[in-house]
């Protein structure tokens, strides 16, 4: 009934959890689930685990290599695959609620919709700096079950149930113009909505994201910014309000910058994450790219 997709890069203990919960699905009569694996390393690094899991799981398990780096075509690789009429995806380093899968397909059977989206909540490996935790700036957006998901800014991929249909006779549905940058399932869903697609929220459907300690730097937050700001840029044009807003924006962020740290060092943070959104706008806008892509990331 389900296919659940997952993207994978040198990551072996976060991929054998995320198999393992996974095997703790709930399925009721009627309801079931398979799983496709598709690894973006060209060695075939996470073939071992894959192996390793199927002699203990119940569900179907398959593996494949996309041998190119990119996210996009490894996102497009499952798409090919999903032999199914519904597609989940779920990413290396997260792991689900045990009612994760079966919340996503009931909203998305009640509202009729192509597809369902759920939180996705951050999970420490260990006691991460009071800074990190009180920006806020590993938390998402969360949203009433049921809400219409127009606004692409709030969607992503990380967890996600599609219905099949919603790809049309697309062969390669994410652009893989931002395979090595991010941002490929944004425009994906932005893509969809215009078409008039329909995306509802799922509050129930959680999964919880691993933040290892590699991301405790405030260089990694500071660079994924600029990174985020530039691919924005993409969508804008330098005389536009959006730019007039990004201008006023950085302007003010940077003048109260100093202010907040004397208020507390997390809301300095916390502000200048969203000071580096704008300022990789407004560079992307003049071609200028000090992040390139996300070689920073922890895979």
């Amino acid at each position: 009934m389900i296919t659940v997709g997952i993207c994978t890069y040198r990551r072996p203990v976060y991929l054998e959890k995320l198999l393992t919960e996974l095997s703790k699905q709930y399925c009721e009569k009627g309801f079931g689930y398979s799983v496709l694996v598709v690894d973006n390393d060209i060695n075939g690094s996470a073939e071992d685990i894959v192996k390793k899991a199927g002699k203990s799981v119940a569900y179907d398990l398959r593996y494949m290599v996309e041998s190119r780096k990119n996210i996009s075509r490894v996102r497009n690789r499952i798409v090919k695959n999903c032999n199914e009429e519904f597609l989940a995806f779920i990413d290396d380093d997260e792991f689900p609620d045990s009612n994760w899968l079966h919340n996503l397909y009931t909203q998305c059977i009640k509202h009729e919709a192509d597809g369902v989206l759920g939180p996705v909540v951050p999970f420490f490996d260990l006691t991460p700096p009071l800074w990190l935790v009180k920006s806020g700036i590993c938390n998402r957006k969360a949203f009433v079950t049921g809400t219409l998901m127009n606004n692409p800014k709030y969607t992503r991929t990380g967890n996600v149930l599609f219905r099949m249909s919603v790809f049309g006779k697309e062969n390669n549905p994410f652009d893989e113009k931002y395979g090595t940058t991010g941002g490929e399932d944004s425009r994906f869903f932005e893509s969809a909505i215009n078409r008039g697609a329909k995306f509802v929220w799922c509050n129930e459907a959680v999964v919880w994201e691993a933040v290892p300690v590699e991301r405790f730097s405030r260089v990694y937050y500071l660079k994924r910014a600029l990174l985020r700001g530039a691919m924005n840029a993409k969508k804008s044009k330098i005389c536009s309000i959006s730019t007039a807003k990004s201008l006023i924006a950085s302007g003010i962020y940077t003048i109260t910058l100093p202010f907040l740290q004397i208020a507390g060092h997390h809301y300095f943070m916390r502000y200048l994450v969203r000071n580096c959104d704008h300022i990789g706008k407004l560079l992307g806008l003049l071609r200028i790219e000090p992040v390139k892509k996300r070689s920073f990331e922890f895979n």
